[in-house]
């Protein structure tokens, strides 16, 4: 199981070609791709030499670890870059303040659930990453060290000398890169310098078609050099119709995403940590309090109670593609992989409340027209059946994409009732911009988990509820990847375990359409 766990860049120092800092920070909770995280001190195993790549793309290395050490807070880290255009760019990215995240890959050997965290207790460093999306502040890279020496020259001690005055000079004059590393700093760390002095950047070559074609085919395949060379070669004014159509990192989604509806409108909790049931206790029989006359025998009713068995059920999804697609794509292939499993993920695991809800509540005593009149005669009705069966308020109503259309076009002569800006008849407040809402002092959400279970405008299409009758618990969701060296093919698991506890059945009800 591999988890990415970013940490943030705050101070730079570009003099020589290294980075340093802190890599990861024990005992702090971090929002990582295997759901909330933390590293246990000493949970890292850091033996094996790992590599400094660029965003998680194991084809564009960086650099390599020269130095590691752990003490109380987390582990320092010490990374020796290539002299590669890659790098340069890294160096200058980093001591910006434009690319300032570390993340580090571990291979996770042991971990516990503990109040809906994973926390780490053995794993192995697989790698680390310079990224730009950080997400844990406290835990961050002390110092950027950049020097670059134009390859195949002798410098000498008089012009290391200097160049070493350059950075001097360097640090004077560029306010704007140390103002933007300080921004990012949580505490005062020294910054050396602002920028590199002899940054490389990528020039723009005269280029001809063979030469062109030859590096577009080796950029394709993931030749960094190569991606460089396309970047920075001037086709424009020396070859007019060699212009490459870019294409945008953005992936268009039009068909998933992760809303969970029925799930927001219930109670959460803990998943035990182990077991596939669990038992929650439950009062079957209240004591009683009479009036007794003077000298009178008390009468008595025993407390008696039960217990209320809940099933874990395990949601899980897979992929399984060529090795080839994982190591010469996009990093973003595996990234927007991830991201639509999550979207699955959400999908079933609401629909799979939303059907046990309904099926163990109680249906509306009275027909009701679908219509606003109907809409509050339900609403009024389905709060009163809930108060008498689970002594509880009704706080929620659910609704499908169906009928929240519906509500929003309900109206009073022509005045809208629910989509409008503070109308005189307002019975709440519903718009299209939003899934949540107000109906007769419910809170609204709207669950599509609904219609997929066939409930669009008729029975079962909305149900009022007290979110405290369900509560829905859940483990951190889980990345379980597998070579098949037969086939040259990765099979990548995404799964996570969930129970939905009814603990009052009757504590909801759904609408029954005359």
């Amino acid at each position: 199981m591999k988890i990415n766990f970013p940490i943030t860049i705050t101070a730079a120092d570009t003099n020589k070609r290294t980075i340093s800092g802190t890599i990861v920070s024990w005992n702090e909770a971090g929002n990582t791709s295997a759901g909330r995280t933390v590293f246990a001190k000493d949970s890292i195993d850091f033996s094996k030499p790992v590599k400094l790549l660029l965003e998680h793309d194991k084809t564009r290395p960086l650099g390599k670890l020269i130095d590691i050490t752990a003490n109380d807070q987390g582990l320092e880290g010490t990374f020796k870059l290539a002299k590669t255009f890659a790098a340069d760019d890294a160096l200058e990215e980093a001591a910006t303040g434009l690319r300032d995240g570390f993340s580090v890959g571990v291979m996770v050997d042991a971990w516990d659930n503990k109040d809906g965290a994973m926390v780490i207790s053995k794993s192995s460093l697989q790698e680390v990453s310079l990224v730009s999306d950080p997400a844990i502040a406290s835990a961050k890279v002390e110092s950027v060290v950049a020097t670059n020496t134009p390859e195949n020259s002798e410098a000498t001690a008089e012009d290391q000398t200097t160049q070493e005055d350059k950075v001097s000079d360097v640090k004077s004059e560029a306010p704007i890169a140390t103002e933007a590393v300080e921004a990012a700093k949580s505490e005062p760390v020294a910054v050396v310098a602002a920028q590199s002095v002899a940054y490389t950047k990528p020039r723009s070559p005269i280029i001809n078609k063979a030469t062109y074609l030859e590096h577009s085919v080796r950029a394709a395949l993931g030749n960094d050099e190569s991606r460089q060379y396309v970047m920075a070669a001037d086709t424009t004014s020396n070859n007019s119709g060699l212009i490459p159509t870019p294409q945008s990192a953005e992936v268009i989604n039009g068909i998933s995403n992760a809303d969970r509806g029925s799930i927001d409108a219930i109670s959460r909790g803990v998943l035990p940590a182990s077991g596939m049931t669990f038992e929650i206790p439950k009062i079957t029989t209240a004591p009683t309090v009479a009036e007794e006359a003077e000298a009178a025998t008390i009468d008595s009713t025993d407390m008696a109670s039960s217990f209320v068995t809940v099933n874990v059920k395990k949601f899980a999804g897979g992929q399984t593609f060529s090795v080839e697609l994982l190591d010469r794509s996009s990093p973003a292939f595996f990234d927007e992989l991830v991201r639509q499993m999550e979207f699955a993920y959400a999908k079933e695991t609401d629909k799979f409340v939303a059907n046990g809800i309904i099926s163990s509540g109680l249906i509306a005593t009275t027909a009701q027209d679908n219509t606003a009149a109907g809409l509050l005669a339900y609403a009024a009705q389905a709060a009163q059946l809930v108060y008498s069966n689970s002594l509880g308020f009704a706080r929620n109503i659910v609704v499908s994409p169906e009928q929240w259309g519906n509500i929003m076009g309900y109206n009073d002569s022509g005045r809208p009732i629910y989509n409008a800006s503070n109308p005189q008849n307002a019975g709440g407040a519903v718009g299209p911009q939003s899934l949540r809402g107000n109906v007769a002092g419910l809170d609204l959400y709207v669950s599509r988990s609904l219609s997929a279970l066939t409930y669009t405008t008729g029975d079962g299409s909305m149900f009022v509820i007290n979110p405290e009758s369900y509560t829905w618990y859940e483990s951190p969701r889980l990345q379980l990847r597998s070579d098949v060296t037969a086939t040259g093919q990765v099979s990548v698991a995404y799964y996570g375990y969930g129970a939905l506890a009814v603990k009052i059945a009757n504590g909801s009800v759904h609408f029954n359409k005359n």
